[in-house]
């Protein structure tokens, strides 16, 4: 019987924190290993590891997966939540890619001076509300369903929400304006394995504060922009 994948990221969201939600949203137990020192990261290095020399990383079923896009792409399939067929998954891909975007715009906000924060925050406002959350809004709306591709729960539903989550905390009413994803969002935070990750004492990471940063920054030796992926 195969163990439990075994996570290697910082005690902290990244690019990790997508693939503890899909894992989570699977029902699927899992262990983490938290780089805290250069020596860690060195020895998988060593070890070859770390294919590309990169983080995250992830053992599961046998393998040493980087590549966010990857694994999520391998536990969507793995678990059933990449739809029925190929236009599903296609569909499921674009809209995953499309959160990605206002996701990145998020992840590299703890890294920021406070002055560049407050352009950040504004700027991560603006392209969730005239740029994304319309879409998903004229999505849901159109073709009435309860998830965003097709009759099924699956990776774009779990990437959405973690993705309305990171806007709302930057600005708490970001989704007035947007009944469909109010609706959608409490569909989908009701699904029960969501609903578990969602509470407290879960593996889910909280907002990134300057001891994540100070670690990442350690770690990778990279003070003026982000090396893990």
């Amino acid at each position: 019987m195969a163990g439990k994948p075994k996570l290697h990221y910082f005690d902290g969201r990244g690019k990790m924190e997508s693939i503890r939600w899909l894992l989570a949203a699977a029902g699927v137990e899992f262990e983490e290993e938290f780089l805290e020192t250069r020596e860690q990261y060195e020895k998988l290095l060593q070890d070859g590891s770390l294919l590309f020399q990169q983080v995250s990383m992830v053992e599961i079923d046998g393998m040493k997966m980087v590549q966010t896009r990857a694994v999520l792409s391998y536990i969507a399939a793995k678990y059933n939540l990449y739809g029925k067929d190929l236009k599903e998954r296609a569909l499921i891909d674009m809209y995953v890619g499309g959160t990605d975007d206002l996701m990145g715009f998020i992840l590299i906000f703890p890294f920021l001076s406070a002055e560049d924060k407050e352009k950040q925050r504004a700027f991560i406002v603006e392209k969730a509300t005239s740029r994304y959350f319309p879409e998903y809004e004229k999505v849901l709306k159109d073709h009435g369903q309860d998830f965003l591709v097709g009759k099924n729960f699956s990776w774009a539903d779990v990437h959405l929400l973690e993705a309305i989550l990171m806007v709302e905390e930057k600005k708490s009413d970001v989704l007035t304006g947007f009944p469909q994803l109010q609706a959608f969002k409490a569909r989908i935070s009701s699904i029960p394995t969501i609903k578990k990750f969602l509470q407290p004492g879960s593996q889910r990471k909280p907002v990134p504060d300057d001891k994540y940063v100070e670690t990442v920054r350690r770690v990778l030796c990279v003070y003026d922009g982000m090396k893990a992926n």
